[in-house]
């Protein structure tokens, strides 16, 4: 949870209770909010706005300066405790990672009993904590994650997913991007449930594949598997960004920053 403010606040217990914020440096233009904690949150703190729109919502909000190497180390110590549990890990970002633990049932208990008993190691271990996704698939997983935060574990299961998951705004799933929830907002559908229920063809119309591909996710059919450890993953993308020291305006220099980061 607040994965990178977490990390931050083991070194600082003395502003745990405290509205902090992980950002770059407010005097040179470079603050913008990588991470809050839950006091921070509560104020309504979002993760990439600027210090500036933070600091009007919270005015005892406390920075903190990124380290990102740390991040890097805990990461792979929390991918390590996983490995104890099942071979089939698969990272999706720094923060969180899809474990299979189908066969690993029978030596560690069910689902939701690995779940905890991952989530109470890595409290006691590393003094941060986890919120769990426990489902059959691993959209609803990683949806179950975000359902209940801090600290908590969420099962969606084949029996519950209607009541859970479909009342989401469209937004919560999973690769519903800007552009697709625009789209789909304009034809009424505004939950997952709308998405679930909407004609699959008249998806593919309005979105191609991935329309149809959504469709399959509000309606729990993904059926992805989750890579083994040992599988090498080609990166998915490549990007680079940079804030400016002041903005850029007109196409002359907009086109000058772009080459430099290309």
């Amino acid at each position: 949870n607040s994965f990178y403010a977490s990390v931050e606040l083991l070194d600082r217990p003395d502003l745990a209770d405290k509205p902090v914020a992980v950002c770059g440096d407010p005097d040179g233009r470079h603050g913008i909010i990588l991470a809050k904690n839950e006091p921070a949150k509560k104020y309504g703190i979002i993760t990439a706005e600027t210090v500036w729109q933070a600091k009007k919502k919270c005015p005892k909000l406390q920075f903190v300066r990124p380290h990102h190497e740390k991040y890097k180390e805990y990461s792979q110590k929390i991918n390590k405790i996983y490995l104890q549990y099942t071979d089939m890990v698969e990272p999706f970002s720094i923060d969180e990672s899809w474990l299979d633990v189908t066969a690993s049932r029978k030596l560690f208990g069910s689902g939701r009993e690995i779940a905890d008993t991952i989530r109470k190691r890595i409290k006691s271990e590393l003094g941060l904590t986890l919120s769990v996704g426990v489902s059959y698939n691993k959209i609803f997983a990683k949806m179950g994650s975000d359902y209940k935060k801090p600290d908590a574990v969420t099962l969606i299961s084949p029996d519950n997913f209607r009541a859970l998951v479909w009342p989401l705004p469209v937004t919560d799933l999973l690769y519903v991007g800007r552009a697709a929830a625009d789209t789909l907002k304009r034809f009424g559908v505004r939950t997952i449930g709308d998405l679930a229920r909407f004609d699959r063809e008249a998806l593919f119309s309005l979105l191609g594949r991935h329309g149809r591909q959504l469709h399959a996710y509000a309606n729990g059919l993904d059926r992805s598997p989750v890579s083994s450890a040992c599988q090498e993953n080609a990166p998915k993308s490549i990007g680079n960004g940079l804030t400016f020291p002041r903005s850029l305006s007109g196409r002359e220099e907009i086109c000058s920053g772009i080459a430099m980061l290309s």
